[in-house]
C-alpha cells in the first residue's frame, strides 16, 4: 500500500472512533436515505408517495449535547441518536417527544419497524424500543460496539458488532436466532435480498449468509477491508471496497461479474437505478457505472474526498463531499444541475422527499435545499458535527 493510502487508511481509522455511522439502513416500513425501496439497498425510485411534508420529512433537529446519528421519521416522529441517548422528536416541530439513555456513545442509525425502535450503542447493545414512549422492550447485548445500522425484516433485526459477529435477533423478543463469525470488524450494514444477508468485513470479505441459518452461502475477497454497506439488484450484488474497487458480484455465487478500479479508497455504498450504479470514492470522484458490465458512463470531480453515498431522485444525483459542497448531478450525463456550499465537509449522504434534499454538514447544520435549484429553505445548527444521513419513513405506529 502507498503512503498516501495508507495515510488515508489511518484516517478512515480514526472515523470509527470520531464520526457516525453515515450510511443508513433500510427497515420494514422504514426509508433510509440512499435506499427507498427495500432492504435490499437500491436506490431506483424516490419516495414521493410517503405521504404529506407532516409526516414524511424532516424537517427539524433538536440540539443535544452529543453527535448526531442517522434518523428515522415515522408517522410524525423522527428517531435519531446523539451521545448516550435515542430520542423521539415530532417531526414538525422539534419537540421532543421521549428520550432513553444508552450506556455509551450511540453511533448507529435507528430502524423502525412495526412501532418499534432497534438501534445499536457503544455499550455493546442493540437496543429495542417502543416508538410511541420510549421504553425499553428488550436489549441483546455483543462483545463490542455496535455501530452497523440493523435492518429489520421478516420479523428478524440482522446487524453487526465490532466483536467479529453478524446477529439475527427475533424482533419481538430480542432472542438471538443465530450469529456468523467474521474474521474481523463488522462496521458495514447489512442487506438482505431473497432470503440471504450481504454484509462486509474488515477481514477483506463480502459474506452472503443464510437469513434463517446464518449458514455461510459463500464468501468473496476483495484486496482490503470492505467498509462499503452492499447494494443488491437484479441478482447482482454491488459493493466498495478499501482496495480501490467496486465489485459486482453474482449475488446466487458470489462470482465475480465484474470490477471498476477508482484511483483511491472506496468508502461509499452504491446506489442502484435505471440500470447504472452510482458511488462515490476518495479519490474526488462520483462514477456512474453500467451496472451489467462496469463500464464507465461518466464520472464529476469534486474538489475533495466523497465518502458519502449517492441518492438518485427525478433523474438527478444528489452527493456529498468534503469539498463542504452538495451536489445535483444529472443521473444521465454527470452534467452539474447545481451545488450548494456548507461551510464544512459534508459526509452526511442527501435524503430526496416532496421535493427538498436534507443533509448534514460537519458545520453542525442540517440543511433543507429545494431538490431543482438548490436554494436553501432553511437550516437548523445543532451543537456538534452532523455527520449522520436523514431516514424518510411513513409507517404508521
Amino acid at each position: 500500500m502507498s503512503l498516501k493510502k495508507g495515510l488515508i487508511c489511518v484516517s478512515i481509522v480514526a472515523i470509527v472512533v470520531l464520526c457516525t455511522l453515515n450510511v443508513a439502513t433500510a427497515s420494514t416500513g422504514s426509508y433510509s436515505t440512499t435506499f427507498y425501496n427495500s432492504a435490499r439497498h437500491i436506490g431506483d425510485h424516490i419516495p414521493m408517495a410517503m405521504g404529506s411534508t407532516s409526516n414524511g420529512v424532516l424537517n427539524r433537529s433538536y440540539v443535544t449535547n452529543g453527535i448526531l446519528t442517522s434518523s428515522a421519521t415515522l408517522n410524525e416522529v423522527v428517531y435519531i441518536g446523539s451521545g448516550d441517548n435515542v430520542y423521539a422528536f415530532n417531526a414538525n416541530t422539534g419537540t421532543k417527544i421521549w428520550n432513553y439513555t444508552a450506556g455509551s456513545f450511540v453511533w448507529s442509525s435507528p430502524a423502525v419497524a412495526n412501532g418499534i425502535v432497534y438501534v445499536g450503542s457503544a455499550d455493546c447493545n442493540i437496543y429495542a424500543l417502543n416508538a410511541k414512549t420510549g421504553t425499553k422492550i428488550w436489549n441483546y447485548t455483543t462483545g463490542y460496539w455496535v455501530l452497523s445500522s440493523p435492518t429489520v425484516t421478516n420479523g428478524i433485526v440482522y446487524v453487526g458488532s465490532l466483536d467479529h459477529n453478524v446477529y439475527a435477533l427475533d424482533a419481538k423478543t430480542g432472542t438471538k436466532m443465530w450469529n456468523y463469525t467474521t474474521g474481523s470488524i463488522v462496521y458495514s450494514s447489512p442487506t438482505v435480498a431473497n432470503g440471504i444477508v450481504y454484509i462486509g468485513s474488515f477481514d477483506h470479505n463480502v459474506y452472503a449468509l443464510d437469513a434463517k441459518t446464518g449458514t455461510k452461502v459463500w464468501n468473496y475477497k476483495t484486496g482490503d477491508i470492505v467498509w462499503s454497506s452492499p447494494a443488491v439488484a437484479n441478482g447482482i450484488v454491488y459493493v466498495g471496497g478499501q482496495d480501490c474497487n467496486i465489485y459486482a458480484l453474482d449475488a446466487k455465487t458470489g462470482t465475480k461479474m465484474w470490477n471498476y478500479t477508482t484511483g483511491s479508497i472506496v468508502y461509499s455504498s452504491p446506489t442502484v437505478a435505471n440500470g447504472i450504479v452510482y458511488v462515490g470514492s476518495m479519490d474526488h470522484n462520483i462514477y456512474a457505472l453500467d451496472a451489467k458490465t462496469g463500464t464507465k458512463v461518466w464520472n464529476y470531480t469534486t474538489g475533495y474526498l466523497v465518502v458519502t453515498s449517492p441518492t438518485v431522485a427525478n433523474g438527478i444525483v444528489y452527493v456529498g463531499s468534503d469539498d463542504c459542497n452538495v451536489y445535483a448531478l444529472n443521473a444521465r450525463t454527470g452534467v452539474k444541475v447545481w451545488n450548494y456550499t456548507t461551510e464544512n465537509w459534508v459526509h452526511s449522504s442527501p435524503t430526496v422527499a416532496n421535493g427538498i434534499a436534507y443533509v448534514g454538514s460537519l458545520d453542525h447544520n442540517i440543511y433543507a435545499l429545494d431538490a431543482k435549484t438548490g436554494t436553501k429553505m432553511w437550516n437548523y445548527t445543532t451543537e456538534n458535527p452532523v455527520r449522520s444521513s436523514p431516514t424518510v419513513a411513513n409507517e404508521t405506529v
